[in-house]
């Protein structure tokens, strides 16, 4: 194992049985190889334990919530950004295993590489030792997180638009400025713009969460300044 290696697994708080599956889960398709997996089919599991985890949670946080109220909360829970946000906590960024062209492009920043290593790196713990302890890194990751999720479920393109129509301003526009991935499952980078000329971008894998992404990112923006 390699000292890298060893130095996540004291951030991420678990010690692996089997660390070529936490290898696996740090490795991007960029740099993958017939002889070498990616993260690809982790990340499809690890969305899903995710998911069981946080619908367990928002249930047992809210004894009195409807369906109506508990959807946007376990959504702002396990969507792409709030991944991403994790990742960079845990300095997940610094351990992935990236292509040469992806390295060079940033992908140790970008949003959407770190939200699929880190469900890849749920599902990697998962296989390792079972949905307790993946349910407790969970939990642990996410911590206040859920307790405060209310504010971060809220439409956030919904409130950016009422924001710029309570001083005057047109409606912000967004518009895509890139995109990446391949054709089957591209990536979709956002900007939201406001009239006076503030900004932020964001990145999904659907328009629609990549401008509410944007728009939390201007939100947040506006509300540090």
């Amino acid at each position: 194992m390699s000292r890298e290696l060893a130095v996540f697994m004291d951030r991420l708080g678990h010690r692996f049985d089997d660390p070529e599956l936490l290898t696996r889960a740090l490795t991007h398709s960029s740099l993958s190889s017939p002889n070498r997996g990616d993260n690809q089919r982790l990340e499809f599991l690890g969305d899903r334990v995710l998911g069981l985890v946080m619908a367990e949670a928002v249930l047992a946080a809210d004894e009195t919530a409807k369906e109506g109220q508990l959807a946007p909360r376990f959504n702002a829970l396990v969507r792409k950004e709030t991944c991403a946000d994790v990742a960079r906590e845990i300095e997940l960024g610094a351990a992935m295993r990236l292509g040469k062209s992806e390295m060079s492009a940033g992908g140790r920043r970008r949003m959407a590489l770190l939200g699929d290593a880190m469900e890849a790196v749920i599902a990697a713990v998962y296989l390792d030792a079972g949905f307790e302890a993946a349910r407790a890194l969970v939990l642990r990751l996410w911590g206040d997180r859920i307790t405060r999720v209310e504010e971060d479920a809220r439409d956030a393109k919904t409130a950016l638009q009422e924001w710029a129509q309570a001083r005057g301003m047109t409606p912000p526009l967004y518009v895509e400025v890139g995109r990446s991935g391949p054709d089957h499952a591209p990536v979709f980078r956002i900007r939201a713009e406001l009239p006076d000329g503030r900004q932020a971008e964001a990145e999904a894998k659907a328009k629609r969460h990549a401008e509410q992404a944007a728009a939390k990112a201007l939100l947040d923006a506006i509300e540090r300044s």
